[in-house]
């Protein structure tokens, strides 16, 4: 009896195991632009249904990368749980080579961010790739430059084109972190593939209060002598690309919809930040991008706006 109840067990095991082979053969994954929008919306059902059906857990959609990136990007704790725990890569790169942790920099999501270092997120990655320190020092997150500052982030890391975590403060004039950076001991000296240093670009982009830091008194008064043109075009001069133009004067339009001025200002300063990193890495140019508005039959007013970019 006890034989036949055994081989019973086991015979409904393998029905079984062949029944969810079956299904998951039969699996359509759903259309990336649907993943990411339904993932940012933090439909932790829906999201667990495609993992049962067999989705895998690195899928990625249309922007951000996979679901566990879209998670660290949106600081949504329980959706990053859900994807880890099916599989997914903590250090899977998206399309530009951007990893979860990066993302959750960039939108100084500190909860997700300390999430994903518990879970074994690289902090440096190797040299000629952008770093989550690189990521801080470009967004102003002066806080989260210090704790990754504290757990041992490489403060002299080197982007695609050599440029310094303090280089990318004074890009876009982050003075709060460049102070961090100089104060913990950043390599004044170290210049970028071009040859050019932190004096450069400081003087270059017109951040003389960081500037002042970066040498003695008679460093800054050497430099600041120099004829302006000495120190290149500022390329933040230049017009902003269609869609963030597009995006800018649409702001007050998108808010009297009801849309979050925060979300808004957010895939603004996105922008602002991904073309900028563009030209500073040499990368390839923008994609096409489509402005995107997302709201609920039944809820109307809770809309979201996002930009996609075309492959």
């Amino acid at each position: 009896m006890k034989r036949h109840t055994k081989s019973l067990r086991y015979f409904l095991l393998a029905v079984t195991l062949l029944a969810f082979a079956a299904s998951a053969a039969d699996f359509t994954p759903p259309a990336p632009m649907h993943f990411g929008v339904t993932v940012e919306l933090g439909d932790l059902k829906q999201a667990k249904a495609w993992l049962d059906q067999g989705l895998s857990p690195d899928y990625q959609a249309d922007r951000l990368g996979s679901g566990l990136m879209i998670a660290a990007w949106e600081g949504n704790l329980p959706m990053l749980e859900l994807f880890y725990r099916y599989g997914a890569d903590v250090n899977l790169e998206n399309s530009v080579g951007e990893q979860a942790l990066l993302l959750a920099v960039w939108k100084n999501q500190r909860a997700a961010t300390d999430w994903l270092l518990a879970h074994g997120a690289t902090l440096n990655r190797p040299p000629g790739q952008w770093s989550a320190l690189h990521y801080a020092a470009f967004s102003g997150n002066a806080e989260a430059a210090k704790e990754l500052l504290e757990k041992g982030a490489d403060i002299d890391a080197r982007s695609p084109s050599g440029a310094t975590p303090l280089m990318m403060a004074i890009y876009d004039g982050r003075q709060e972190v460049a102070r961090l950076l100089i104060e913990r001991g950043a390599n004044l000296e170290m210049r970028n593939d071009r040859g050019e240093g932190a004096m450069e670009w400081a003087m270059r982009y017109n951040q003389i209060a960081i500037a002042r830091r970066l040498g003695d008194v008679e460093a800054f008064a050497a430099a600041a002598n120099q004829p302006k043109e000495n120190w290149g075009r500022d390329t933040r001069a230049t017009p902003a690309p269609a869609d963030l133009d597009m995006l800018l004067k649409a702001r007050r339009h998108l808010i009297a919809r009801g849309l979050s001025a925060e979300d808004i200002d957010r895939n603004i300063a996105a922008l602002r930040a991904r073309y900028a990193r563009q030209e500073l890495d040499a990368a390839a140019p923008p994609r096409a991008t489509t402005l995107e508005i997302t709201a609920k039959r039944n809820a109307p007013q809770q809309q979201k706006a996002r930009l996609i970019e075309e492959p």
